[in-house]
């Protein structure tokens, strides 16, 4: 069976570390969670422009992570993107190579063309990215059955989360988890 990802809008910071950490409790690896929000904490001196490479990402990850701190900097692949018309982001977890592979060389470019790439429709991925415009969080994660997709839609809907959805992540790079 394909993978599939769960993935809805968190309003906020508080929100979106409310959610990761449920997902982190009902068994849900680092791995398998990705997180996409907009750089208010002044990260984006670590940003990469559209060139965006995963090991320069990598080392990004490292300084971003410190400085976000909380349930959310501890995710696998955390790194700072800038990307042209939306401005910069962190992402964490799979989305971030994704959204690597998109500004290197995708047509679409930017949110949309790494979203696409990950199985989620165009038109959601527009949606998607104009809820980060607007300062939200948008969480994916990969499950690999309809008992575990259920587990993460119920923790999406008593979270309050927004936008909730499934996609096929057939194409979905896997975060690499680094453990000290």
């Amino acid at each position: 069976m394909a993978e599939q990802a769960v993935l809805c809008i968190a309003k906020s910071e508080g929100q979106a570390e409310q959610i990761v950490a449920e997902l982190q409790s009902e068994g849900f690896s680092d791995g398998d969670i990705s997180v996409l929000f907009p750089d208010k904490q002044g990260s984006r001196d670590f940003a990469h422009e559209k060139g965006t490479k995963m090991p320069e990402g990598a080392a990004t990850g490292a300084a971003t992570g410190g400085a976000i701190g909380g349930t959310l900097g501890l995710l696998a692949g955390i790194g700072a993107l800038a990307i042209p018309g939306v401005g910069p982001l962190i992402a964490a977890g799979p989305i971030m190579a994704a959204l690597s592979g998109a500004a290197i060389g995708g047509a679409t470019g930017g949110i949309v063309g790494g979203l696409i790439g990950l199985g989620i429709p165009e038109i959601e991925a527009k949606r998607y990215e104009e809820k980060l415009k607007a300062g939200n969080y948008l969480i994916a994660v990969h499950t690999r059955d309809s008992d575990e997709e259920d587990r993460a839609k119920e923790i999406f809907k008593e979270a309050k989360a927004e936008d909730i959805t499934t996609s096929s992540m057939s194409s979905a790079p896997k975060a690499e988890v680094a453990r000290a």
